[in-house]
C-alpha cells in the first residue's frame, strides 16, 4: 500500500490479540498454584486466533475482505472508509473519504482493483483502491441508497438499491445510470447472478425479485419471508442465495435456471433482529460448507449448511453485528457491529 496524506496519531487504532486462557493447576504438597498457559490449536497466520480492530469512530454497517486476502475494508455512521491490514498486527493502512452520509454497504470489484460504496447522501461511489482516491460519484437515487454489489465477471457493472423503491444498474466507467427498475417498495438489498444478466432484490414487501435486465422484466418472485429482507449473499457456484430477514429466518433458496417452483432448500434460525431494524447481512463461506448472518443480540452465528446447525455463537461484540464475511484462503471471519469494533476470529478448517 502507497504510503498516505493523511496524518494520524499513532495511537488512534489499536488492536488488541485474544486473551490466551489460563488453567489453573494445584501443585500437590503445596498451596501454590501454578498457571498454565494453553495453547490454542491455530488454523490461520492470523497473529492471535482472535483480533478486535477498533479506531471507527461511528457505528460500523459493512465490512469486507478484499479479494487478495491480506486487506479487509470498513466503514459505516461516521462516513468513512478505513482500509486495514489483515496479518500482523491489524494495522490501519488508509482511510477514504468523500461521501456525506452513513456508509451502508461496499464491496470490492473482483480483481480488487475498485472499491463501490452506497450512502444516505443518494449517492454510489467508484474508489481506486491502490490510491484511496474516489474516481466516480454516481447520481440518481433521490433517497438514502441500501445496498451497492458489482457483477462477478464481464464489463464493471454494479447495481443498486434505494429507499427511492429504484433498483439502478451502472457502468462504473460511466457517468450516468445505464438502467433504472421501479421495485414498488424500498430496496434494502441488491446483488447480481453468477452470469449478470440478471439483478437479485429484497425489500421491505418480503420478496425477494429476480430481474431479467435483457427485456427488464421481473423473471419471478421468490416467496417466503415474512419481514423486510436485510442481506443477501450469493453462493460461490452461484447456485444458491443467501437472505436474511427481519423475520429472523436465514433461508437458503436454489435459484438455478430450471430449479422446482419451491426454491426453499433450506431454513435457518437462532440469530435475532430488533427495533433497531439495521440492515444484517449474511455470508457463504469459500465452500459452501458454513453460511452466517449478523445477529442484533450481539453474537456472530455460523450454520452448517448440510445439518442447519449452529456450529458457533461467538461473543464479544457489544452492540448488534451488522456484517460478516468469510476470508477466501483460511478459515477467518470477520464480524464488524454497531459497537464500532471489527473482531477477526479464526474457525476449525
Amino acid at each position: 500500500m502507497p504510503e498516505l496524506e493523511i496524518k494520524r496519531k499513532a495511537d488512534e487504532y489499536s488492536v488488541v490479540p485474544a486473551k490466551k486462557t489460563r488453567h489453573e493447576i494445584s501443585v500437590a504438597g503445596t498451596r501454590e498454584k501454578a498457571v498454565v498457559t494453553a495453547t490454542v490449536p491455530r488454523t490461520s497466520n492470523l497473529y492471535a486466533p482472535i483480533m478486535l480492530l477498533e479506531g471507527q469512530q461511528g457505528e460500523i454497517f459493512t465490512a469486507k475482505f478484499h479479494p487478495e486476502g491480506r486487506h479487509l475494508a470498513s466503514a459505516g455512521f461516521d462516513r468513512q472508509i478505513f482500509l486495514w491490514n489483515v496479518y500482523g498486527q491489524c494495522e490501519n493502512v488508509m482511510v477514504m473519504k468523500g461521501h456525506t452520509g452513513a456508509v451502508m454497504e461496499l464491496c470490492f470489484s473482483p480483481d480488487g482493483a475498485h472499491m463501490y460504496t452506497c450512502a444516505t447522501d443518494n449517492t454510489v461511489a467508484v474508489w481506486d483502491v491502490p490510491t484511496g482516491t474516489r474516481i466516480k460519484k454516481l447520481k440518481g437515487h433521490s433517497h438514502f441508497v441500501n445496498s451497492v454489489s458489482g457483477a462477478r465477471r464481464g464489463p464493471e457493472l454494479l447495481v443498486s438499491g434505494s429507499d427511492d423503491n429504484a433498483i439502478k444498474l451502472w457502468d462504473a466507467r460511466k457517468r450516468n445510470n445505464i438502467l433504472s427498475l421501479d421495485a414498488t417498495y424500498p430496496v434494502t438489498s441488491v446483488l447480481f447472478n453468477d452470469t449478470a444478466e440478471k439483478i437479485i432484490t429484497g425489500g421491505v414487501d418480503n420478496v425477494i425479485k429476480v430481474w431479467d435486465i435483457r427485456n427488464t422484466q421481473i423473471a419471478y418472485n421468490i416467496k417466503g419471508h415474512t419481514d423486510t429482507i436485510t442481506g443477501m449473499a450469493l453462493s460461490n457456484d452461484g447456485s444458491y442465495l443467501l437472505s436474511n430477514s427481519m423475520d429472523n429466518t436465514l433461508r437458503i433458496w436454489d435459484v438455478r435456471p430450471f430449479a422446482p417452483a419451491e426454491r426453499c432448500v433450506k431454513l435457518m434460525s437462532g440469530h435475532q433482529h430488533n427495533f433497531e431494524k439495521n440492515l444484517l447481512r449474511c455470508a457463504w463461506s469459500p465452500d459452501g460448507s458454513k453460511v452466517s448472518a449478523g445477529s442484533s443480540d450481539r453474537f456472530v452465528y455460523i450454520w452448517d449448511t448440510t445439518s442447519r446447525r449452529i456450529l458457533y455463537k461467538l461473543p464479544g461484540h457489544h452492540g448488534a453485528v451488522n456484517d460478516v464475511h468469510f476470508h477466501k484462503n483460511e478459515p477467518i471471519i470477520l464480524s464488524a457491529s454497531s459497537d464500532k469494533q471489527i473482531y477477526l476470529g479464526e474457525i476449525d478448517h
